[in-house]
């Protein structure tokens, strides 16, 4: 019998597991794979613990990101070795949180219940650290299996260039930062399907990922 197939979803700074994005990947993915979609944690080294954890469990066959949830895709894919759709990433997360510096409530519901959180100096000072060695993975072997989608009307992250000087395949669609669910369904979800299609998991090709490594 056929491995049920395992999507793992990586919401962006504001939002949750419950944000619209996650909310349609389950609803287009329904019947058809396991669509995961926890809640990342504030700062960014325990949202990367978490997420090496859950690919560590659950092996998931492809990651999706949105905005700093592509971030933390983009670190981890060439790590485990799972492809990725990158939606929006923003690269430069320190940039977009010191001009946001003081306290913030979550977009979407949280399942802790904990709506509240702040934006100060150290947490800042935690993605500038990561930042500065997160294409220190890229590698030949995953050069064709990260993928960037872009919104033409995006006006908070323009990182294509820098995307694509690390990575090969960038789709673009006619939305903004964050997709409606419509728009998600709409262009994120071929993508989806197409790196399921194109870059299965087998072990075949986990053992030339690890050749990769060596």
């Amino acid at each position: 019998m056929q491995k049920e197939k395992t999507i793992l979803f990586l919401h962006g700074f504001y939002a949750s597991g419950q944000c619209v994005p996650a909310v349609a990947l389950r609803e287009a993915f329904e019947k058809r794979a396991n669509v995961l979609t926890p809640d990342l944690p504030l700062h960014p080294h325990d949202a990367i613990r978490l997420i090496r954890d859950i690919c560590d469990k659950e092996k998931p066959d492809v990651l999706v990101g949105n905005s700093c949830g592509s971030f933390y895709a983009q670190m981890i894919s060439p790590i485990v070795g799972i492809p990725a759709l990158l939606g929006n990433p923003h690269f430069k997360m320190s940039d977009f949180l010191r001009e946001r510096i003081g306290n913030h409530q979550y977009k979407s519901p949280r399942a802790d219940g904990k709506q509240d959180f702040t934006i100060d100096e150290q947490l800042i000072s935690e993605f500038e650290e990561l930042e500065a060695h997160q294409f220190d993975c890229c590698n030949i072997y995953n050069k064709d299996r990260v993928w960037g989608l872009f919104g033409e009307e995006d006006t908070l992250a323009h990182f294509e260039p820098l995307f694509l000087k690390h990575y090969m395949n960038s789709h673009h669609f006619p939305g903004g930062h964050t997709p409606t669910a419509e728009q998600f369904k709409t262009w994120y979800c071929p993508l989806i399907e197409k790196l399921l299609l194109d870059y299965p998991i087998t072990e075949d090709r986990v053992n030339d990922f690890h050749a990769s490594r060596k």
